[in-house]
Formats: structure tokens, C-alpha cells, sequence
């Protein structure tokens, strides 16, 4: 699993909040990149009420055998109770190897 890469989509409630976490878990080494995008329109059930809010959609890419790690620091940074955190496999046959390369020497690996 060393080399294969992950992305683990969030969604946050401002770019800022997004953005102290992406400064905090590349620090920490446990995501090579944190794509920040633009403002999307959320629609979504919340206690048996359509809510509609604008969040800021963030791609955080590190290695298969981080990503439970990177989910959970996620999860501890993220100011939502209930936060959006999936983790999508990517396929490096797919992908470019220098990219997966360079994402994989940019994440520390855990120790198992």
C-alpha cells in the first residue's frame, strides 16, 4: 500500500477554516497537497429540514496507508459536528507516477 495514493474530499464552512487545516496536515506530513476550491451551494437533509448553505470544497491527497490517520486528524480539526470526509482511492494506473511519486515521498509513512 506505500504507493498507492488516496484523496480524501471535505467540505468546510469558509476557505479559512479549510485553509488551517490544509496548513496544519501538510505540516504534519500527513498530505503531500491540499487543493482548496471555490465556494459551491450545498442542499442537504439536516433534522428533517432542507438546508441550503455555500461550503468550500477541499481535496487533501496523501498515501493509502496515512489516509485513516489523515481522516481522523481531519476530523478533530474540523469545526462541523457532523463533517463530510471521503476517502477516494485512486487509481495509479491512471494517474501520473511522478505525481503518485512525489506524493508518496512527501507523506510520512505510519508505522504499522
Amino acid at each position: 500500500m506505500k504507493n498507492e495514493v488516496a484523496v480524501l474530499y471535505t467540505t468546510w464552512p469558509d476557505a479559512e477554516s479549510a485553509a488551517a487545516a490544509g496548513r496544519t496536515l501538510v505540516g504534519e506530513r500527513l498530505c503531500a497537497c491540499v487543493n482548496i476550491l471555490g465556494p459551491m451551494r450545498s442542499i442537504y437533509r439536516w433534522e428533517d429540514a432542507v438546508e441550503e448553505s455555500v461550503e468550500i470544497p477541499a481535496l487533501f491527497k496523501t498515501t493509502a496507508d496515512v489516509a485513516a490517520v489523515l481522516k481522523s486528524r481531519i476530523l478533530a480539526l474540523h469545526p462541523y459536528d457532523t463533517a463530510c470526509v471521503l476517502m477516494l482511492p485512486v487509481s495509479t494506473e491512471g494517474s501520473s507516477g511522478a505525481f503518485t511519486a512525489w506524493v508518496t515521498d512527501n507523506v510520512t509513512a505510519i508505522s504499522e
